[in-house]
């Protein structure tokens, strides 16, 4: 069987987060969508079968919308919800509520605090959609993709860092938790840009997620 790949990038990002890894990957046809944060949105498409490779936030676009023919999805630093709930130990939604309110008024200085709290050094684009970053973090707060992710009946592999300053050691252990069969790998040290900060970890077991597909 021969499987394509479907790139989905987290809040604050664009789709060139996935440059080092989807470079790791040639032998798989790929695409990769685009929330719009920076400019047009893009929504991609690949021969199916699929697999997604969502990272963080992205994690729940893909949920809200899977593509036709997806066979799986390997979730880099994914969640199925974010915010903390009964039985699931997320975020405080007031930090997230903060997010909301401060990035109509000052979507650069969020962007720009968001993405050093995750370790990224690369600069905020000059052409932000305030409004569309709005959004997505009011899905962030308030959506709960955990029975989305139960009804897909696909394989899930999720792949966390175990230095990652975004999701609690409790939050990653129990992301996926209503998914039967869930498989999941820690980075010892790698943060929450596990894609690319280790890539090629994460291409090996992209890899060999892949391989059990077939």
């Amino acid at each position: 069987m021969s499987l394509s790949l479907l790139f989905c990038h987290g809040w604050g990002f664009d789709a060139s987060e996935w440059d080092p890894l989807a470079a790791l990957l040639p032998e798989f046809p790929q695409a990769r969508d685009d929330a719009g944060y920076f400019g047009t949105p893009v929504a991609s498409h690949v021969p199916a079968p699929v697999v997604a490779v969502t990272h963080s936030f992205g994690t729940m676009r893909l949920l809200a919308a899977p593509p036709p023919g997806l066979v799986g999805l390997v979730a880099i630093a994914g969640f199925d919800r974010f915010t903390a709930a009964e039985g699931f130990p997320g975020m405080q939604r007031r930090f997230v509520d903060r997010m909301v309110s401060a990035v109509a008024q000052a979507p650069e200085t969020v962007l720009a605090d968001f993405r050093d709290r995750c370790g990224s050094d690369a600069p905020v684009p000059a052409s932000i959609d305030a409004a569309r970053l709005q959004s997505d973090l009011v899905a962030l707060r308030d959506d709960d993709r955990r029975m989305a992710a139960m009804m897909l009946g696909l394989p899930v592999l999720s792949l966390q860092a175990g230095a990652d300053p975004i999701l609690s050691v409790a939050m990653r252990e129990t992301v996926f938790a209503n998914v039967p069969g869930v498989m999941r790998r820690t980075h010892p040290s790698a943060g929450h840009l596990l894609a690319s900060q280790e890539p090629g970890w994460c291409a090996e077991a992209i890899r060999a997620f892949a391989g059990t597909l077939g």
